[in-house]
C-alpha cells in the first residue's frame, strides 16, 4: 500500500482532501499531514511517504522549497503540487524540480484521485525497477569481486597508467586516488574448516573485521585462498603510518576474542604514486611469506625484515653436528608447498635463508645439507599427492647448484616451484571432473528457478564457498555469471527458433518473474527479448 502525505495550509482544504477520499479502498495509506513545509519536512523524513501532495503557497516554507528538500534526500518520492496560482513560472520551476504534476485549485476529490493513480503507476514502476536492479546486483556481487580482484592485480603489476587505473576503479565505484599508499596482505591461517559450527564463527569474525575496515579510508580486495589485500590511503606519510597502526590495533582487538585463531599480515612500504604500488606489493609479499616460517600471529612490516629486526627468527651459531633441518623446518617447507602461491616462492626461499646464520649459509657442506633436506621435503609432499618425485630436479653437485649462495637459492626456487606446479596440475585434473559435473547439472536443471550455488554444491559434495572458488579458478567465470549467461543463450535460441512468447521463454529458462528475465536479458545481450527477436527477423529477411 503506497503512503500519501499532505502539506496544505488551508484547514478546510486539508480536511476535505483527507476525509473526502476513501484512501484505503483505493490502495493508499494517508500517513500524515502538516500546515506548512517547515512542519511537513521532519514528518516526511520520519514517515517516508511514496507520494507528497503539497500546496505551493504556504507560510514559513512554501511547496517549492519543500519539494527541493524532498527531491534532494528522497529522489524517488513523487510530488503533486496544488495551487490557486496558475502562473507559468510556478509550473516551470515545479517541473524543473522533478514534480510529477502541477494542479490548480479548486480540484475535486475524484480529479485528485485520478492524478494520484497516475503518479502511483510511476511509483510502482520505480519500485519494481529498483527491486530488479537490487536483485541483479546481489546476484552479480560475486562477479564484482572478480572485477575488483582483477583491478588489484592491474594496480600491483605496474603495467598500467594512472589514468587507466583510476578509470577502471571508478567503473567499480571505488576511489583509489590519494597522496600516499601502502598495502597490507592479511589472512586467517586456521579457520576451523572441519569443525561443526565453524562457518558461523568465521562469519562473525569476518563481519567484525569488515566493520573495522569500513571505518577506515581503505579499499579491500579479496584474494581468495591468499586472504585479503587492504589498500591504505592517506594525505601524508605520517597519516599513513597512523592509519596502518590503527588497523593493526583494531584487528588485533577483534581477533583476541578468538583464542584458537592464527592470523598473519605482511605490510609493504609506503609509496606516493599509484604506479609505485608494485614495489609496495612486492615488499608486502616478502613479509607475508614469513607466515610459513613464524608460528605466532602478527603484523609484520617489510622494514623489519630488511633491518633484520625480527625477534626469534635467527638460528644459533652454525654447528655442523646439528646441521640438518628440524622436523619443524620440514613441516614449514611442506606447508608452504601445500598452501602457498607459486608467485611467492622466491620470497619464501629468501625469507627461509635469511633466518639462517650467514656463516652457515656460506658453507658448501651446509648448503648441500640444506638442498638435500629441501629436496626430501618436496619429494615427500609430491609423493603424498600421488605424483612422481622423478619430476623433481635432484641435488647434483656437478651442476653448480652448490657453487655459492645465489646458485643454491636458484635451485631451491626451481625445486619448490616445480613441486607446486605438480600440485596445481594435480588439483586441476582432480577438479576438472567436478567442473564438468557442475556444468552437466546446470544443463539438466537450468529451467529450475531454485537452481543455486548451494544446490549444485550439495550435488557435488562441496561447500558453497569452496565450489565458488574452484569454479571461478577453473573457468575464469563466477558461478552466477556462468548460469546467467547459459540461461540467456538458451533464451536467445528459443527466441530465434520458436514462436514462444517472452513469458513462456522466461519460465522455460528458470525465471518465474518475466520482468526480471527481461531486465537480465537486456543487461546481458544489450536489448530486450522483443528487440532481439525483431532483429533476427530483419536479418533473416535481408
Amino acid at each position: 500500500m503506497l503512503k500519501v502525505f499532505l502539506a496544505e495550509d488551508e484547514f478546510v482544504v486539508r480536511e476535505g482532501i483527507k476525509n473526502n477520499i476513501d484512501w484505503a479502498s483505493h490502495g493508499y495509506e494517508f500517513c500524515g499531514e502538516a500546515a506548512d513545509g517547515e512542519l511537513a519536512y521532519p514528518m516526511i523524513q520520519r514517515l517516508k511517504p511514496d507520494i507528497v501532495i503539497t500546496d505551493i503557497k504556504m507560510p514559513f516554507m512554501d511547496g517549492l522549497e519543500l519539494s527541493r528538500l524532498i527531491k534532494k534526500e528522497y529522489p524517488d518520492t513523487e510530488i503533486v503540487i496544488l495551487s490557486g496560482y496558475a502562473e507559468f513560472d510556478y509550473a516551470k520551476e515545479a517541473i524543473s524540480l522533478g514534480v510529477a504534476h502541477y494542479l490548480t485549485k479548486p480540484i475535486s476529490g475524484e480529479e485528485l484521485l485520478k492524478e494520484i493513480d497516475a503518479v502511483a503507476v510511476r511509483v510502482e514502476e520505480k519500485k519494481q525497477e529498483k527491486a530488479l536492479r537490487d536483485r541483479y546486483e546481489r546476484e552479480m556481487a560475486e562477479t564484482g569481486d572478480e572485477a575488483r580482484r582483477q583491478l588489484f592485480y592491474d594496480i600491483v603489476s605496474g603495467r598500467f597508467g594512472t589514468s587507466q587505473l583510476l578509470e577502471s576503479a571508478a567503473g567499480l565505484k571505488m576511489d583509489i586516488s590519494a597522496m600516499w599508499y601502502n598495502l597490507i596482505l592479511f589472512t586467517i591461517m586456521n579457520p576451523w574448516k572441519d569443525n561443526e559450527g565453524s562457518d558461523n564463527v568465521l562469519g562473525n569474525m569476518q563481519a567484525a573485521l569488515q566493520s573495522v575496515i569500513d571505518k577506515q579510508n581503505v579499499n579491500l580486495f579479496d584474494r581468495k585462498t591468499e586472504g585479503i589485500a587492504i589498500l591504505v590511503k592517506a594525505d601524508s606519510a605520517e597519516e599513513l603510518t597512523e592509519r596502518i597502526k590503527k588497523i593493526e590495533n583494531d584487528f588485533v582487538t577483534v581477533l583476541s576474542e578468538y583464542s584458537n585463531v592464527r592470523y598473519f599480515a605482511g605490510i609493504g612500504t609506503p609509496v606516493n604514486r599509484l604506479r609505485a604500488l608494485a614495489e609496495s606489493f612486492n615488499h608486502a609479499r616478502h613479509a607475508f611469506a614469513m607466515r610459513f616460517l613464524m608460528d605466532e600471529s602478527r603484523f609484520l612490516r617489510y622494514d623489519d625484515i630488511a633491518d633484520n629486526n625480527i625477534a626469534g627468527m635467527h638460528a644459533e651459531e652454525f654447528d655442523m653436528a646439528n646441521v640438518n633441518m628440524t622436523e619443524s623446518d620440514k613441516k614449514k617447507v611442506s606447508e608452504f608447498i601445500r598452501r602457498g602461491d607459486r608467485s611467492d616462492v622466491l620470497y619464501f626461499v629468501e625469507a627461509y635463508i635469511d633466518q639462517l646464520k650467514e656463516g652457515a649459509v656460506k658453507s658448501t657442506l651446509f648448503r648441500q645439507y640444506l638442498a638435500m633436506d629441501m629436496y626430501f621435503a618436496a619429494a615427500a609432499f609430491v609423493e603424498s599427492i600421488g605424483m612422481p618425485k622423478s619430476e623433481l630436479e635432484p641435488v647434483d653437485q656437478n651442476s653448480g647448484v652448490l657453487k655459492n649462495v645465489d646458485k643454491t637459492k636458484e635451485y631451491l626456487v626451481r625445486l619448490i616451484d616445480k613441486a607446486m606446479e605438480l600440485r596445481d596440475n594435480n588439483v586441476t585434473n582432480r577438479y576438472g571432473d567436478v567442473i564438468e559435473e557442475v556444468k552437466s547439472y546446470i544443463d539438466e536443471n537450468y529451467g529450475d528457478e531454485e537452481l543455486s550455488l548451494n544446490m549444485v554444491a550439495a550435488h557435488v559434495g562441496f561447500s558453497p564457498n569452496h565450489l565458488s572458488m574452484v569454479f571461478s579458478q577453473e573457468t575464469g567465470n563466477s558461478f552466477i555469471r556462468y548460469l546467467t549467461e547459459y540461461r540467456m543463450n538458451k533464451a536467445m535460441e528459443l527466441l530465434r527458433c520458436t514462436g514462444k512468447r517472452s513469458v513462456e521463454i522466461s519460465l522455460e529458462v528458470g525465471y518465474k518473474d518475466p520482468h526480471y528475465f527481461s531486465y537480465l536479458f537486456k543487461k546481458t545481450v544489450g536489448m530486450t527479448p522483443t528487440q532481439y527477436r525483431g532483429r533476427q527477423k530483419e536479418e533473416a529477411n535481408d
